[in-house]
């Protein structure tokens, strides 16, 4: 925006509607629809809601409030959303972390993934990337492992304890009996700065993040962690292709509600997610990030979040992954 005033109103977060269509002024939505972020702004998940919350806004005729609420690995922000009223006025951005692992890392976690939250959408997939340093003498996957085992200890970068990209790590120390040790950062920025600077020299990363770099040939990508390699990186294989069958964690995001929703509420808020995340402006900017749009039925996000967390408890259980 080459304006003060315009970049003014994009930083309260507030997704003006471009037209408000005529109805009843009972209808859904009749007021702004507060969405909870539950990470910092200028991450993959601030960029997806503001980009998707945009073309809700202009479906749905109110204002879409994103709201950045960060802190405990998304606990905080998606405690917010389990606790508002069940009228669709608050809804929450969820994740393969806050709604299928942190229940099972955490000591404390104030709501059930599985009663607290009404799903509405999902909204896409990540990549997480393996990544080292141009000062590393390894540009591959076995070499890596080769080079681990000659050097014991040696330590991986993530964006948090308790994150997808822990866990991806996590699970490759494991399969590949490197004994790795993990250096959480707060946040993916920090955890490049020092990947970048040669403090650190591997790092699982969600790909968004890391892109740029990788791109501009700062940083050596070994692989993706996914079932299909990134189509922003079609020529770096996937952990299961270098070497690791079995090996993939891919991390989902969705948008939920409190428990109890209405139907209408739902089946509303349902359709104005799935017809943004299909509009080519809108998946073309995504992509480009490293994010992979895709909408889903109410049911279909809800059957993911209950068969992820029974999955990743017992992979949680195995790594002994925990946080305070």
């Amino acid at each position: 925006m080459p304006f003060p005033f315009a970049r003014a109103i994009l930083s309260t977060g507030v997704l003006f509607a471009a037209a408000t269509p005529a109805g009843a002024a009972d209808a859904f939505p009749a007021k702004p629809i507060r969405f909870i972020v539950p990470y910092a702004a200028g991450g993959t998940t601030d960029l997806v809601a503001r980009t998707v919350g945009q073309r809700v806004a202009e479906k749905l005729g109110q204002p879409v409030v994103v709201e950045n609420r960060p802190g405990a690995g998304g606990n905080i922000g998606m405690e917010a959303v389990a606790k508002a009223p069940a009228d669709g006025y608050t809804i929450g951005f969820g994740a393969i972390s806050t709604n299928a692992l942190n229940p099972h890392i955490y000591k404390h976690v104030p709501f059930d993934p599985r009663k607290d939250f009404t799903a509405i959408s999902l909204l896409g997939t990540s990549t997480i990337v393996l990544e080292v340093s141009e000062s590393l003498p390894v540009k591959t996957v076995p070499e890596l492992i080769a080079y681990a085992k000659a050097h014991p200890g040696l330590t991986y970068a993530t964006a948090g304890t308790g994150t997808s990209m822990h866990l991806a790590g996590a699970m490759f120390s494991q399969m590949t009996q490197t004994g790795l040790t993990h250096v959480p950062y707060k946040g993916s920025s920090p955890a490049i700065n020092d990947l970048l600077g040669g403090h650190i020299q591997v790092m699982f990363d969600n790909l968004p993040a890391s892109l740029p770099h990788i791109q501009a040939g700062k940083l050596r990508a070994l692989a993706v962690a996914g079932k299909t390699r990134a189509p922003s990186l079609p020529n770096v294989p996937t952990l299961a292709e270098a070497g690791l069958p079995g090996y993939a964690v891919e991390p989902w995001f969705g948008v939920y509600g409190p428990a109890n929703l209405p139907a209408p509420v739902v089946q509303a808020l349902n359709a104005a997610f799935v017809e943004a995340l299909v509009r080519p402006e809108v998946r073309d900017k995504l992509q480009q990030a490293g994010f992979n749009p895709k909408g889903s039925s109410a049911a279909e996000l809800q059957t993911l979040t209950q068969t992820e967390y029974e999955r990743f408890g017992k992979v949680a259980k195995s790594a002994a992954i925990t946080v305070d």
